[in-house]
């Protein structure tokens, strides 16, 4: 997901989507334990994209 595109969002949009994407990483790697993930590159992207929504939620917290 891109920055532009959360920065657009709402507080509660950018809470709710961090909390999305920590099950979904609760998932992606209850899956790698278990020799089922498919794309391991997922991980990595879901962690980012958790780091652009708190920074966003942390600059608009800021402004």
């Amino acid at each position: 997901m891109k920055a532009s595109e959360l920065s657009s969002m709402t507080v509660e949009q950018l809470e709710g989507k961090v909390k999305e994407l920590k099950s979904e990483l609760f998932g992606l790697r209850f899956q790698l334990a278990t020799g089922q993930l498919q794309n391991t590159m997922r991980l990595s992207e879901v962690k980012r994209d958790i780091a652009r929504c708190k920074t966003i939620l942390r600059q608009k917290d800021e402004a």
